[in-house]
């Protein structure tokens, strides 16, 4: 059988600056195994971080975190699989939300959910195309009006949240909170993963 994995290297200090490493490559430092429903096994070995076949499989980082003016960003690949290998739910105020990469198929991006509109319905759905075996540079921005993604350099999420309802496709996805990793039905990896908060303009 196939295992579903979900690689995360860090290599925080390659970016320096302000930027925090989530994880050190070495130890979940954090990060716990998010328990969700017939998940697979969550292992660290030789700098990686494995999540094991699974349904859907999960890391979870249980720390302080920022609400808002803040940014993440990450490397990740699809190695095997059809569905979204690097899914990301994070805080959006008193909220979360889920950017998620690769889902409905393999080629649907965008924020779940959004005035109770998931990924694949609201104004934030956009289709890519996504190579197995290419590393993918993601960068998200959250502040207390705009949620903004890039994908290599590329703008693809640009909303504005004022007024409108934030939150999660299911109830399940609120075992990622504060801020959790996850890769569904899909061989996926993620390195290189940090954040830093936003200056106050």
């Amino acid at each position: 059988m196939k295992k579903l994995i979900l690689l995360v290297a860090i290599c925080g200090a390659a970016w320096g600056g302000d930027w925090k490493p989530l994880f050190d490559g070495t130890s979940r430092q954090g990060g716990t195994e998010t328990p969700l429903r017939n998940r697979g096994a969550v292992g660290v070995k030789e700098g990686v971080l494995t999540l094991g076949q699974g349904r859907m499989t999960g890391v979870t980082w249980a720390g302080e975190f920022p609400k808002s003016g803040y940014e993440i960003r990450f490397e990740a690949v699809r190695v095997e699989g059809n569905d979204f290998f690097a899914g990301i739910t994070f805080p959006v105020g008193e909220s979360y939300c889920t950017w998620v990469n690769g889902g409905w198929g393999g080629s649907v991006v965008g924020l779940s959910n959004l005035d109770g509109d998931d990924a694949s319905e609201n104004d934030t759905s956009t289709v890519r195309d996504f190579v197995k075996g290419r590393w993918y540079a993601f960068r998200l921005e959250v502040t207390e009006k705009r949620i903004r993604g890039w994908i290599d350099e590329a703008l693809v999420i640009d909303t504005d949240i004022v007024g409108r309802r934030v939150g999660l496709r299911e109830a399940e996805m609120e075992l990622n909170i504060p801020l959790g990793f996850s890769s569904y039905a899909t061989v996926g990896g993620l390195r290189r993963v940090e954040y830093r908060r936003l200056e106050a303009i």
